[in-house]
């Protein structure tokens, strides 16, 4: 039995979850359709999401389909949550993008549709909410053509629609009428149009004979092209009355690939969720690409950056049927839920797939803009609450967890996020799960450093100004945004021992975590131009003496001094983080908006009219998002409609903020040595 691996993505308030629970209902899998506003959904467990109508954690379903075996993974549609969506990518064979018929495509839809298509996930369209009072039909096919994918084609037409009785009628030869029935030909023209744009073969025998070319030729193609992530259909329906769940479930079955591994070859997976149980036990979720992952079994698990480590399985469990079932292992295709793994972290490759660590590493959405400190309202709490933000950064590592100088000296805890709704969820967690009340500070925008040129630094070892045996210089040059850092050698790797190169690196690393200013350097490229070490050596007939010759301390001591000298040398600007924006505002109230957009510091590059209503595009400050939010009613007569993603950064205008350093400041050569003294 095949399995095709399902993510239910959506704008929040699309009705993604609603969809799930009918697509559960039409398998069979629960007798009653679960309500999210009465908190009975089966994917939303937490206490959290029951309470406030939201998912917040990914979860995963079974069901089977005609001899397939679908997990459903519905995720969170918040853009505060878009960490959950982000890991799900790399497990997915296909996608349905939820798009509501009242309020059409918003941010988040772009965002998702655009991850999407850059990843070639194969993805269907479901517009629902058909029922409801103001939904759209042909005109959002429109929209979402001009707007997501210019591969949609609607698969059929909706009858009564924006009443209780709306209904949906595929297209084809099951069409009311009969292959002879117009909707039917006007569907195969727009298909063959569409379709024969990637297809030669198709081209060609349409232009020589249009009636040769047959309706099942059409989906065969149509198949083919959507499971190459070219067209995307679109389907229409509501997940509160089952209107159109049908006819996606079939196109669920025909046109998503299920693709299939090798059973029988050696384990390979890799880990997209991990989760804690009442005991502090880990349960890891494993996508399984090849081989079958078994109960007792040693295994392989890392992340291609720290060493792999090797640990028995202890439990495996499979979903089946809506829930979670042990079982003795997990085949290719499949989602397992394993224990056993102690140190298993998000991202990590499990058995043959280690070693392709990377990509399931890689981040397709932009990283928190946001960072605020939490307090605890208990002082005698400030231990238990490091150790708890540091689980739930554990299970959500694009939410970075620091600790910062406060007033007075004061060591106290950074968190990143997405937005406010973030921070008010794990205020929650927080009190609800580990008892910990807490309070926050204001967010702050997370800013980042980028160099302003190349610079070079070296310190040869055991002089007054190294006082370690370790010689290093450094190089450092700026890299396009994007490329992360890169760690490259000028010297033979042969020079020295590797445990030394692998020292300097991952203390480059570390340290490129605050610039000069405090913020992190994100992208950068540091070539090692000098490197000496001190090879064992004992005082005559005695032992080795660590005195005397170099070890990987002496390398982490040295290199944070030699990167700062070279920063320095270089140059670093501060950068702000600039969200993309696009309102919608009565033509009359534009000219209210431009000083507010001058006060803000936005630029609008695009305007349009259509019928009495403004579309503005343009760039704002992330710090100014919320000033603009505001202002908004007020001089829009509550008509303003907006939209924010993020865009990219950009250098900061006028003083540039600095950020509070952690543990100790390399840039302060004396009182970092007597750091290092003090831990050594």
């Amino acid at each position: 039995m095949h399995t095709l691996n399902l993510g239910i993505l959506a704008h929040v308030d699309a009705g993604k979850t609603s969809l799930t629970e009918r697509l559960l209902h039409a398998a069979g899998v629960v007798e009653e359709v679960g309500s999210v506003d009465d908190g009975s959904t089966r994917t939303d467990s937490l206490a959290l999401e029951r309470q406030r109508g939201i998912t917040i954690k990914s979860a995963v379903v079974s069901f089977a389909l005609d001899g397939l075996t679908v997990n459903l993974i519905d995720t969170p549609g918040h853009p505060d949550f878009i960490a959950e969506v982000e890991r799900v990518l790399h497990v997915l064979d296909g996608a349905v993008l939820v798009v509501s018929a009242v309020e059409g495509v918003q941010a988040q839809t772009r965002v998702l549709m655009r991850t999407l298509r850059r990843l070639s996930i194969p993805t269907l369209v479901f517009v629902n909410k058909t029922d409801r009072r103001g939904a759209r039909d042909d005109a959002l096919v429109r929209d979402i053509a001009a707007k997501l994918t210019p591969g949609a084609v609607a698969m059929g037409s909706v009858r009564g629609l924006g009443t209780r009785a709306a209904a949906f009628t595929p297209y084809g030869p099951d069409h009311p009428g009969g292959p002879g029935d117009p909707g039917n030909a006007a569907f195969a023209g727009r298909l063959a149009d569409l379709l024969s744009r990637r297809d030669d073969a198709l081209l060609a025998d349409y232009v020589a004979d249009e009636a040769a070319v047959t309706y099942r030729r059409l989906r065969k193609s149509l198949a083919e092209q959507t499971a190459g992530a070219l067209v995307h259909p679109v389907f229409f329906g509501s997940a509160a009355t089952g209107a159109g769940v049908a006819e996606l479930t079939a196109g669920i079955k025909e046109l998503l690939p299920a693709p299939a591994g090798d059973p029988e070859g050696p384990p390979a997976g890799t880990v997209f969720k991990v989760e804690r149980g009442p005991g502090g036990e880990k349960a890891a979720y494993v996508r399984m690409l090849a081989g079958t992952l078994r109960t007792r079994q040693e295994v392989a698990y890392g992340d291609g950056d720290r060493a792999p480590v090797t640990e028995k399985v202890t439990g495996v469990e499979v979903f089946e049927q809506g829930a979670a079932v042990p079982a003795a292992g997990a085949g290719a295709g499949r989602i397992a839920r394993v224990r056993g793994l102690a140190g298993v972290r998000i991202g990590d490759a499990v058995g043959a797939a280690v070693g392709r660590a990377a990509e399931a590493r890689r981040h397709h959405f932009a990283p928190p803009t946001l960072e605020t400190v939490v307090v605890p309202d208990r002082p005698a709490d400030r231990g238990a609450l490091h150790a708890a933000l540091f689980q739930l950064a554990e299970q959500d590592p694009l939410i970075a967890l620091r600790r910062g100088a406060g007033p007075g000296g004061l060591q106290e805890l950074y968190v990143s996020l997405y937005g406010e709704v973030q921070k008010e969820v794990v205020g929650a967690t927080l009190a609800g799960e580990y008892g910990l009340p807490v309070s926050f500070r204001e967010s702050s925008v997370i800013h980042v450093e980028r160099l302003a040129g190349s610079g070079s630094a070296y310190e040869k070892g055991d002089t007054d100004t190294n006082p370690f045996l370790a010689t290093v210089g450094l190089r450092v040059d700026p890299a396009p945004p994007g490329t992360g850092v890169v760690f490259a050698l000028a010297v033979e790797l042969g020079s020295m021992p590797y445990a030394f190169f692998k020292a300097v690196e991952d203390t480059v690393r570390a340290t490129l975590h605050q610039g000069l200013s405090g913020w992190e350097i994100p992208d950068v490229r540091v070539t090692l131009t000098h490197s000496g070490y001190w090879p064992r050596q004992s005082h005559a007939h005695q032992g080795f003496s660590k005195a005397m010759s170099s070890t990987g301390a002496d390398f982490r001591g040295i290199t944070p001094l030699v990167l700062a000298d070279a920063l320095k040398r270089a140059g670093t600007r501060v950068h702000e983080p600039v969200q993309r924006f696009r309102l919608e505002a009565p033509e009359d109230a534009v000219p209210a908006l431009w000083p507010v957009f001058a006060a803000l510091a936005a630029v609008v590059d695009g305007q349009e009219v259509r019928g009495g209503v403004a579309v503005l595009e343009g760039e704002v400050p992330a710090a100014q998002v919320h000033g603009l939010e505001r202002r908004l009613p007020g001089l829009t007569r509550g008509e303003g409609v907006l939209e924010t993603s993020f865009g990219r950064y950009r250098e900061v205008r006028g003083p540039a903020p600095a950020r509070p350093r952690t543990d100790h400041n390399p840039l302060d050569r004396k009182e970092y040595l007597l750091h290092v003294q003090r831990r050594v």
